[in-house]
C-alpha cells in the first residue's frame, strides 16, 4: 500500500503562487509514475502533471503549460507542484496519484491517492 497526504493549498489571489506537496509513504515515489488531478465541482477530474518514473520527463495540461512545474524529491519521498500566475479557472480540489504503470495522463489508471487538497484563485 502506498499513503499520499497533499499539503499546500489555500486562497491565493490571480496572478499568485502555491507549491503543492505530496509526501508518499509505504512505496517510493521513484518507482511509481506520479500525478497531479484536479476537479472543480460539477466537472470531471482532469490530468494536470506527471513525472515519469525516471523523472526525466514531465508531462503537462495544455491548460497549465508553461505555469506549472511538476518536480520530484526522492529523498524526501515526496512530488511537488509549483503553481505560478494562477487563475481563477483553475480553482479545485487537487490530487496526488500514483500509477505503477506508464499511462500518465487517465484517473482510471492510477492506484493510489491522495485525499486532495483545495485551491482557491480569487479574481
Amino acid at each position: 500500500q502506498m499513503q499520499l497526504i497533499e499539503s499546500g493549498g489555500g486562497l491565493v489571489q490571480a496572478g499568485g503562487s502555491l507549491k503543492l506537496s505530496c509526501a508518499a509513504s509505504g512505496r517510493t515515489v521513484s518507482t511509481h509514475t506520479m500525478g497531479w488531478f484536479r476537479q472543480a465541482p460539477g466537472k470531471s477530474r482532469e490530468f494536470v502533471a506527471a513525472i515519469t518514473k525516471s523523472g526525466g520527463t514531465t508531462y503537462y495540461a495544455d491548460s497549465v503549460k508553461g505555469r506549472f512545474t511538476i518536480s520530484r524529491d526522492d529523498a524526501k519521498n515526496t512530488v511537488n507542484l509549483q503553481m505560478n500566475s494562477l487563475k481563477p479557472e483553475d480553482t479545485a480540489v487537487y490530487y496526488c496519484a500514483a500509477n505503477r504503470g506508464v499511462v500518465f495522463a487517465t484517473p482510471a489508471y492510477y492506484d493510489y491517492w491522495g485525499q486532495g487538497t483545495q485551491v482557491t484563485v480569487s479574481s
